[in-house]
């Protein structure tokens, strides 16, 4: 079974790793497969750029 590219990327995110991960629109489909199920997944925030482009950014809120 081949991993999905974003499972690493998100996880990098979220460590603080890198700091954004730019998703292009024909690639969505398989970053959304990763992202529905974590847990943390409202702390991944999306700014809506030009052709589909998203840029998601690790975002931790305060509870």
């Amino acid at each position: 079974m081949i991993e999905n590219p974003y499972t690493e990327k998100l996880r990098e995110l979220k460590e603080g790793k890198i700091k954004e991960i730019i998703v292009e629109a024909k690639d969505f489909p398989a970053f959304r497969e990763v992202w529905k199920d974590l847990p943390d997944r409202m702390d991944i925030v999306g700014e809506a750029g030009l052709n589909g482009r998203i840029v998601y950014r690790y975002v931790k809120t305060e509870e």
